[in-house]
C-alpha cells in the first residue's frame, strides 16, 4: 500500500540518526516542512474558496478539493523551494503525485487570472516568517518579554 510505505518512510526520516544531532536536524526539517505545507494548504484553499479540510483530505475529493491541493503542492515547492520529495513527504503522497501537480498548475499559469493569483500567494508565503522562529514578543520597561502574543 502507498499510504503505508509513505508513513513509513515518515518514520525512518524522523528516527535516522536519532542518537547524534543529524537526526535531530533531520526531525528539524521534517517538522518545518510539514508546518510550510499546511500553510501552503490554508493559503491555497482560503484564495480558491475551498474548505481547508477539503484540500488536507487523504482522498482525490472533488475537482475544486485536487486542484487547490495541486496548488498547495505547487506553492511549497516554488515559494518556500522544497524538493519534490520533500513535498510529497509533508504532504503524504508519491513524489510522482507532486510532480504531476506542478505540471499541472504550471501550464494552468497561461491564465493571465490564474498567473496573478499565484504570483500574490507566492509572494505572501515569502514574506511569512518562519514557522520554526517565532516572532520575539515585545519587551517590558525591566528587559523582560511580555506574556501576550504579538502578531
Amino acid at each position: 500500500m502507498p499510504g503505508m510505505a509513505l508513513k513509513q518512510g515518515v518514520e525512518d526520516m524522523e528516527n535516522m540518526h536519532a542518537r547524534g544531532g543529524q537526526g535531530r536536524r533531520t526531525q528539524d526539517r521534517v517538522r518545518l516542512d510539514r508546518a510550510r505545507a499546511q500553510l501552503a494548504r490554508q493559503a491555497a484553499a482560503f484564495s480558491l474558496g475551498v474548505p481547508v479540510e477539503a484540500v488536507q483530505a487523504t482522498g482525490r475529493g472533488t475537482a475544486e478539493a485536487a486542484q487547490a491541493r495541486q496548488v498547495a503542492m505547487y506553492l511549497a515547492h516554488v515559494a518556500f523551494e522544497m524538493s519534490l520529495a520533500r513535498v510529497a513527504l509533508a504532504f503524504g503522497r508519491d513524489r510522482s503525485t507532486v510532480a504531476h501537480a506542478c505540471h499541472k498548475i504550471e501550464d494552468m499559469r497561461d491564465d493571465a487570472g490564474f498567473d496573478a493569483r499565484l504570483d500574490d500567494l507566492e509572494t505572501s508565503l515569502r514574506a511569512m516568517p518562519s514557522p520554526a522562529l517565532p516572532a520575539a514578543a515585545p519587551l517590558n520597561a525591566d528587559g523582560r518579554h511580555r506574556a501576550e502574543l504579538c502578531w
